[in-house]
């Protein structure tokens, strides 16, 4: 099949180099030869007997070499083959299709193909667990070549960009564990009033008075750590009761001064 032998890779190191320089092959052919490779599937095209009759029509393979080539070829007669064989018949689905779904479909038989040959190798010559492991996680560090065909290797990419400049925002705005949000729990915020209900509004805020520290009566502020009682339910400033954030992070129940002086008299 292969015109020029090519050395068989015994190590992982080689078994990866041969796995990547097929792959390169394959990429090209469904790529920058586009045009080329659609022309060599082109199930009229294909005789490859010389006889009076109509030939029948071939099952063509695609195979990508160790050199970083491909060649649209038959199948090899040897039963079985050196090497596992790609997909056969390629060509019989090419003007069935949109190219487009065409190549994509010819790309993910492309990928277990190479998969298949690359573990041929390693069972071939003795590949061990780890070794295998190893093999199979310098391959799955290579975008696919259905990605690459498909232009999903760029989505993906601008995903994780997305997603990690989320997670940055996330950590660098989060608030320590217990923090009040900025309405403090047992308020009840209403909506803005006209100006002759004013007298009314700031009644109705006196009588809640939720807002202020329970231990300095300080009124609330955002750029500052609060923490909340889990028994009586009032805020308190960390500063004003001994609480920084981190400590805060490893308490499940809070209880004030107050409640604590309480509970240990009962």
């Amino acid at each position: 099949m292969e015109g020029t032998p090519h050395p068989i890779p015994r190590t992982v190191e080689e078994v990866f180099n041969d796995f990547k320089g097929r792959r390169a092959g394959l990429i090209k052919a469904l790529t920058n030869d586009v045009e080329k490779f659609y022309q060599q599937c082109d199930p009229a095209e294909h005789c490859f007997c010389v006889c009076p009759f109509p030939a029948e029509k071939e099952n063509l393979c695609l195979y990508g070499l160790p050199n970083e080539t491909w060649e649209v070829n038959l199948p090899v007669e040897e039963v079985p083959p050196e090497l596992p064989e790609p997909a056969l018949g390629i060509n019989f689905a090419r003007d069935g299709m949109q190219e487009k779904d065409w190549l994509s479909l010819v790309a993910v038989h492309s990928d277990s193909w190479l998969l298949s040959v690359a573990f041929y190798f390693g069972a071939r010559f003795g590949f061990g667990k780890s070794e295998r492991k190893r093999l199979f996680q310098m391959i799955n560090d290579l975008p696919t070549v259905f990605e690459v065909v498909t232009g999903a290797v760029k989505q993906v990419k601008e995903q994780a960009a997305t997603q990690n400049n989320s997670s940055k925002n996330k950590s660098s705005g989060r608030l320590p564990s217990r923090q009040p949000e900025p309405v403090p729990k047992g308020v009840k915020m209403s909506a803005p009033k006209d100006e002759d209900e004013s007298g009314e509004e700031e009644e109705e805020e006196g009588e809640q008075g939720t807002a202020l520290c329970g231990a300095c009566g300080d009124n609330y502020g955002t750029d500052e750590f609060w923490i909340c009682c889990d028994i009586c339910e009032r805020w308190f400033h960390g500063k004003c009761v001994k609480i920084t954030p981190a400590k805060a992070e490893h308490i499940k129940q809070y209880k004030c001064p107050s409640c604590s002086n309480k509970r240990a008299r009962v």
